[in-house]
């Protein structure tokens, strides 16, 4: 039944329409940057509010409520990390979001510094109209959410006070009585909530609920929190129990309690609650009864965690990409060096054992950083074309020692599989991720299977039509219901206990294939195991074959031709250097991307430019590969580099990812010049490319 108007008190609809005004605070010493984000942020509904100094600062934060403070790092007496600390120390502005505006200081030591006062995030000058008023916005648009969802549980608790006056006074006139009941059926089959009431004067709890609203909340009608004196208390949460029983323990003391608790349903499954109780005095004063009302904030519990999850997602980001550009040149000069000793030992079968033996692990190590790049989504696609088959062995080896003796791996192949096209790391990651969960959907142990076919897909499935190889990862384990398997792709989504899965392994699975143009598909049977099916688009084309750690390079590669390395860290430069000397190129250097522009303008002879993306100066290593290209074509361009950001844009650039090895190298500059004019090419004298046949 629809409420009508007159159901509701005087005032509410009239409160929830109000207009809520957003106030900004910016903070700059410098008045004609407060002018100029007074015009970037001016919008309806905003009012901003300047200070040009921490401490006016402070003055406005103890005087008003802001939405978001928009605060510079430098200025004078108090800087903008002691401000931000201050501002969060006081609990009425502890979780204002704090933007931090800077021009200086970009480091990751500042930027770590200013996250750690309290930022939420940062803006660097000279600002970006666009980007500033996004971020605004962003949380404006909270701060009015969460000052509307405020409104409501006011007008809700207003409500709520209001119908327990009306119950009292239901005991004096039984008239008056019977309109209220009427009421108050109306009010509360429009309010997400359950009534109760409870004896001020009982150990434990017996709830009598005011509506059968409880029953469609928690499965249990009303008359089942009468029958067991502690049936409220024996479904809490143990870790929540000490904690609620101590607060009702105050409540005589404190009058009213608010409690938030974890609670088990008739499902078995645990909700959240947010428990409001409210105790009345009788005529002489003493604890009489207690009223209450159940609020579920299940879904409210579970943003909270999918943005902490994200958030530290994020963190593992942010933290990745900060040592990886450092970690990838400390292996490129580990794995040249390698490269160049090779060459120097041959014919002493120890020496070169161990070689191998430090190269292998070198590799390993480059493994590890690329899919740490991988899993916080800072590494970009890296495709290959591969055959499933031959690659398979090798990783069935590393599922079994990661899965342990327990599951018994296995290999059902047809005998001629079709190439893919994937990034091989991701590929392998994404098959780790399915066997990882199979273990745990096997406790007791048990069989997994990987199974691969080719398939040839018609209209009207759920694919696309056309040729797939289908790799499936099939388990013996415990199984999951239908109700699982329609969320089992969803990010954050997990049914693990706290703290043994973060939900994040399948959604990674499903965004790799649907990168890949592919589809994924699970079934499962209650006790009866898990198939998890990819199915990844056949490609036309040889197979490409990497490296191999036996793999040589003639020392007259390079032919003599001009070579310019671009590396501002001079052990990476001199490794590069030695790598291009080695197949027989002649190598100028330069340390930044400004001193690589004035030798190429000088001395034109050369023929290919090897730089680093990040460098100190004006000139980024993609600023000096547009330059060339749009003053000196035909000298070809080749970047390296350990760590690319997503805001680089590397598209259409040749791009040769650290540590590489010389026959890296060698391959990368081959299929360069196999795209130059044929004069060009022949010049370089370069051998043509082996590769695998299909």
């Amino acid at each position: 039944m629809r409420a009508s108007p007159s159901a509701f008190p005087p005032g509410l609809a009239h409160a929830s329409s109000e207009p809520i005004l957003a106030k900004i605070l910016v903070v700059d010493d410098d008045r004609r940057n407060l002018m100029a984000a007074q015009e970037m942020l001016r919008s309806p509904g905003l009012e901003i509010v300047t200070a040009d100094s921490g401490e006016a600062a402070l003055r406005q934060v103890l005087q008003e409520d802001f939405a978001v403070i928009l605060l510079d790092v430098q200025m004078p007496r108090l800087d903008g990390y002691e401000v931000a600390s201050l501002i969060r120390n006081r609990p009425r502005s502890a979780r204002v979001p704090i933007l931090f505006l800077t021009a200086h200081n970009k480091d990751e030591a500042h930027v770590f510094r200013g996250y750690s006062a309290g930022a939420v995030d940062y803006v660097f000058k000279p600002i970006e109209p666009v980007i500033l008023k996004s971020k605004v916005d962003i949380f404006v648009d909270l701060y009015r959410k969460t000052e509307e969802i405020r409104r409501q549980s006011e007008e809700e608790r207003r409500l709520l006070m209001e119908n327990l006056r009306v119950r009292s006074e239901k005991l004096k006139v039984e008239q008056a009585l019977r309109r209220r009941e009427e009421h108050q059926s109306l009010v509360l089959a429009s309010l997400p909530i359950a009534l109760y009431t409870a004896s001020g004067q009982e150990d434990h709890r017996h709830l009598h609920f005011t509506s059968g609203s409880i029953e469609r909340i928690t499965g249990f009608p009303p008359e089942a929190f009468l029958e067991p004196p502690d049936f409220w208390a024996s479904r809490l949460n143990p870790e929540d129990r000490e904690r609620v029983l101590t607060q009702l323990q105050r409540l005589p003391e404190d009058g009213t309690a608010s409690l938030e608790y974890r609670w088990r349903c008739a499902d078995g499954t645990e909700r959240h609650f947010l428990d409001q109780t409210v105790l009345m005095g009788d005529d002489d004063g003493r604890p009489g009864e207690c009223f209450g009302m159940w609020f579920d904030i299940t879904e409210r519990k579970q943003m909270e965690q999918n943005l902490l999850h994200a958030s530290k997602l994020e963190a593992i980001g942010r933290l990745t990409g900060g040592i990886a550009h450092d970690f990838n040149n400390m292996l490129s000069v580990v794995i040249g060096n390698l490269d160049l000793l090779k060459k120097s030992i041959q014919g002493n079968d120890k020496a070169e054992r161990r070689v191998r033996m430090a190269m292998e692990s070198a590799q390993h190590c480059a493994g590890l950083t690329y899919r740490l790049l991988a899993f916080s989504r800072r590494q970009p696609l890296q495709v290959s074309t591969i055959n499933v088959k031959t690659l398979l062995p090798e990783l069935l080896d590393l599922m079994q020692r990661t899965l342990g003796e327990g599951v018994n791996v296995s290999l059902l192949s047809e005998e001629a599989i079709w190439p893919i096209q994937v990034d091989r790391a991701q590929f392998e990651a994404a098959l780790l991720n399915l066997a990882v969960n199979a273990r745990d959907a096997m406790p007791d142990g048990g069989d997994l299977t990987i199974a691969v076919e080719n398939r040839f897909m018609e209209e009207g499935t759920a694919i696309a039509a056309g040729e797939y190889v289908m790799i499936a990862v099939s388990d013996t384990g415990i199984g999951m219901p239908p109700e699982v398997v329609q969320r089992v792709f969803e990010p954050f989504f997990t049914t693990k206990e706290s703290g043994k899965g973060t939900g994040l392994g399948l959604s990674m699975v499903y965004g790799f294939v649907q990168q890949l143009h592919g589809h994924v598909e699970v079934d499962s049977v209650p006790g009866a195991g898990t198939t998890i099916r990819m199915f990844l688009p056949r490609v036309r084309g040889a197979v490409e074959r990497s490296p191999e750690p036996g793999d040589t390079v003639p020392n007259s590669f390079g032919a003599g031709q001009n070579v310019l390395v671009v590396e501002d860290d001079p052990v990476v430069r001199q490794v590069a250097v030695s790598t291009l000397h080695s197949l027989g190129f002649s190598v100028m250097e330069a340390a930044s991307g400004d001193e690589a522009a004035r030798l190429l303008r000088a001395d034109r002879r050369v023929h290919l430019v090897f730089s680093d993306i990040r460098m100190p100066g004006e000139l980024t290593g993609i600023g000096l590969a547009r330059l060339i290209r749009r003053e000196m074509p035909e000298i070809q361009v080749l970047l390296t580099t350990g760590y690319v950001d997503g805001d680089e844009p590397i598209e259409n650039i040749d791009l040769l990812y650290k540590p590489y090895r010389a026959a890296d190298l060698a391959q990368k500059i081959r299929s360069l010049t196999g795209a130059c004019r044929p004069a060009e090419a022949e010049a370089f004298q370069i051998p043509p490319t082996a590769s695998a046949a299909e």
